[in-house]
Parts: structure tokens; sequence; C-alpha cells
């Protein structure tokens, strides 16, 4: 009886070792989710650009020495791709960046996932899309960040203040960032779209963000996207 009971404290402090290694394995420093904008408005060459941007990102010196300053010194992405209600797709799932192997990962991963959609342009619908993902996450970080990419106002799906509120309730922070684009020789839908009276930014800023420490940042033009969103991450994961 005695043997057996010592056998079975043994196997459950071997099973408490297992399952406490296990959640060190599992935390991270920050869970973002990317959102990234491919509604009608992002041709070809920019949604190329976006996609540049990103894949390299998470190379970047900077962001590497802001990720490995965290407590854990790691933490996990997830992005997707979206535009009109019902029109979101992971393109690369939940995966831990910490170093620059796991950064060529991720732009690898990216690199091989073509674009899915040209609709219209749901905001709210994206924030309630990952905010799902952050749910089904399977690391666990003290800080969730929801990080919307765009270049226009919502123009369909989901309302922005209920999706906005749901994920701030839930402890996520909602960042933006977003893509200034010159108006001269639009048509005047997309002109007013992507250039809404006082400017985009400062829709963003009053619409989208939400949560402790949200901000936005602009970037001027796609062509300092890469550049602009770097800056970002910098601040998101510090």
């Amino acid at each position: 009886m005695r043997r057996r009971q010592l056998l079975s404290g043994m196997l459950a402090a071997a099973s408490l070792a297992v399952r406490r290694a296990e959640a060190a394995d599992l935390a991270v420093d920050v869970l973002l989710v990317l959102a990234v904008d491919v509604s009608l408005s992002i041709s070809e060459a920019r949604f190329d650009l976006e996609r540049h941007g990103y894949a390299e990102a998470f190379g970047d010196p900077r962001v590497l020495r802001a990720i490995a300053e965290g407590p854990h010194g790691r933490i996990a992405v997830a992005l997707f791709d979206w535009a009109g209600p019902g029109e979101q797709q992971v393109a690369v799932d939940w995966m831990v960046i910490g170093t620059a192997a796991n950064a060529i990962a991720f732009a690898k991963r990216l690199a091989a996932v073509s674009r899915p959609f040209y609709g219209r342009t749901a905001i709210g619908s994206a924030i309630g899309f990952a905010s799902m993902l952050l749910e089904r996450s399977p690391y666990r970080a003290d800080r969730t960040v929801i990080d919307i990419s765009g270049d226009g106002t919502s123009n369909s799906g989901r309302s922005i203040a209920e999706a906005g509120d749901a994920a701030v309730t839930a402890g996520t922070t909602v960042n933006g960032i977003v893509i200034l684009t010159d108006p001269a020789g639009m048509p005047a839908f997309l002109r007013d779209h992507t250039n809404p009276v006082g400017g985009l930014a400062a829709y963003y800023r009053e619409t989208v963000i939400g949560g402790e420490g949200a901000f936005v940042m602009a970037a001027e033009g796609f062509e300092a996207f890469g550049r602009a969103l770097i800056a970002k991450l910098v601040r998101e994961i510090s």
C-alpha cells in the first residue's frame, strides 16, 4: 500500500511538473492580431507593398530587440486579411516570434498566401474576427492587441462601436495604422472613402481604436507603410 501511495505521489508530481512546463512554453509577452485591409481600394501594387511590409517588419533589428527585452522574450502573432462582412481569412495562424529564425518563418508563411478578397470595408467585422482569434489562441499573455490597418472608412458590416466595445471590455487594446492616399484623380466614392472630412487618422482615432494606451499611426502612402509598421510594432511590443 505504501509503495503504491509513493508511486502515485511520484506520478502526480511528475504530471504537475509537465503541466507547469507546458504552461511556461505557452506564455508570451503579447498576443498580437494583425488585421490587414485587402478591400477594393487596395490595388495589387498596394497589396504587394502591404505584404512586403508585414513580411519584413518582424525581422527588423529594432522589432527583434523590442521582443527580446520582454519578460518572456517572445510574442505570439496571427495575421488575417479582411474586406467586407464575412470576408476574413487567416493568412498566418498563431505562431511565436522571438528570434530571427521565427521572423523568417513568418515571412515565408505570409508569402505563400495569395490575396483572398476585393470586397467592401467592414472594420467592425474585422475587429470581431480578431477578437475571436484571440479567444482561441493557444498562447497566454497579460496583454492582447488588435492591430487594424486600412486606407479608408468603414462602409459595411458590423458596427465598429459594438465590436470595439466588446474587445475593450475583454481587456484588448485596438490600435490602428492608416495608409494615407492622394485623392487627386480618384472617383468621388473612393475620394470620400479614403479621405474623409478631418482626415483618415482622425477617423480611426475617433471611431476605431480603444483600450489602454490605444494609438493611431499614419503611413504617408503605401511606400512608407513598412517603415511606419516597424515603428508601430516596436511601440506595441514595448
